[in-house]
């Protein structure tokens, strides 16, 4: 028992279940999923250092941070009153070709690093969720409805790099993701929808 406990499939299924908090708080936009996001983040560092996809691991780093600045930013943000939440917001037209093209450059020099200076098996697939990740994850902190959006893609993307390194817990919370990230989407833009109203 003590081995299974210490073991990198008991962190990776840690791991797992942690995620699933964190996106489940996510989608009832509840702010204590910014704690979860911290611990998931850490155990992960863990885990995508084990199978060598760099970016990723990297990624976790960028997560702790970002999990600091989206639990200070829904506490504070930009409320219509100080007791209200956040509310959902919509991106415009520019931020969707800005956000895209932030992405496409983040893949590319990440994916120029991990195919020049490391060992990564598939240096642009990890370079691309990694991308897409720190751009859904500020959407996330700033509440814009089509980071869910965002999520879907680099869910599916990322299922295909972990299938690949045979990671089959985190394939499992991977296939979960992308089908609370569809709900996510319809439960936040059923708020949106409310507040538009209003």
């Amino acid at each position: 028992m003590i081995d299974f406990l210490v073991s990198d499939l008991f962190i990776e299924i840690l791991g797992a279940v942690t995620g699933i908090i964190y996106l489940v708080f996510s989608i009832k936009q509840n702010i204590w999923l910014w704690p979860w996001g911290i611990i998931t983040s850490l155990i992960y560092v863990y885990v995508f250092f084990q199978s060598k996809f760099y970016a990723d691991m990297s990624l976790q780093f960028y997560y702790l941070g970002i999990s600091i600045y989206g639990w200070y930013f829904w506490q504070t943000g930009e409320k219509p009153n100080r007791s209200d939440k956040l509310p959902v917001i919509r991106l415009r037209r520019i931020e969707w070709l800005i956000y895209i093209t932030v992405t496409a450059i983040i893949t590319l020099i990440v994916g120029f690093i991990l195919t020049k200076y490391t060992d990564s098996p598939l240096p642009f697939w990890d370079a691309f969720t990694a991308g897409g990740s720190v751009v859904a994850t500020w959407m996330l902190a700033r509440k814009y409805l089509e980071h869910w959006i965002f999520w879907v893609i680099i869910d599916l993307v990322s299922l295909g790099t972990f299938v690949y390194k045979d990671l089959y817990p985190t394939v499992v919370l991977f296939c979960v993701y992308t089908g609370m990230a569809v709900v996510g989407y319809y439960q936040w833009r059923k708020e949106w929808l409310k507040n538009s109203e209003i």
